[in-house]
């Protein structure tokens, strides 16, 4: 069996507990493997099931509102992230889902890692498990009570191995 290789890894910045170990397994894991980290974060908050963009707001105030959102997300994630270089961010103006597909099309990160934020979190409208086992890609979910509590999705199992996550530290996403 040929096991897929990746020069990426993607998580997306939530501003919690469980967001913070996540991005300390996503850095990591991106570390141990020596591929760069990908930080993305959405003006529609992906974990709230009711946001919806302002509609009142033009383009260019969402620009605006894009570009102070990046300055707050670097100097968070930057501090984090200490000597670390290979490390990279994106504010995205559009629907999680969707953008999350586009940036994997293209190769800015071929493994996702989400904070697990509390039991029934919701991520782009949908239960965060089943987030993860619909997505195409591998997923990791890091949380909700500790921050060694893994839940892989099937493609992420099939790496598990390969990522130094032993069978007995992770669950399966919506087993």
């Amino acid at each position: 069996m040929a096991i897929p290789t990746f020069n990426a890894i993607g998580f997306c910045a939530h501003y919690s507990k469980q967001g913070d170990w996540a991005f300390d397994f996503a850095l990591q894991l991106s570390q141990k493997q020596n591929v760069q980290l990908n930080v993305f974060h959405f003006l529609q908050d992906p974990y709230d099931p009711d946001y919806t963009k302002p509609k009142h707001l033009s383009r260019s105030e969402l620009d605006k509102m894009a570009i102070a959102e990046e300055k707050k997300l670097r100097l968070y994630y930057d501090k984090r992230a200490g000597e670390y270089l290979n490390i990279g961010f994106r504010e995205c103006c559009e629907d999680s889902w969707t953008e999350l597909h586009r940036c994997l099309k293209i190769s800015e990160f071929q493994l996702l890692i989400l904070g697990y934020t509390k039991k029934g979190a919701v991520f782009a409208k949908k239960p965060i498990q089943e987030f993860a086992s619909d997505f195409i890609s591998p997923v990791i979910l890091v949380g909700p009570k500790y921050s060694d509590q893994l839940c892989l999705n099937n493609q992420a199992s099939l790496l598990s191995f390969e990522l130094g996550i032993p069978k007995e530290n992770y669950t399966q996403c919506g087993a």
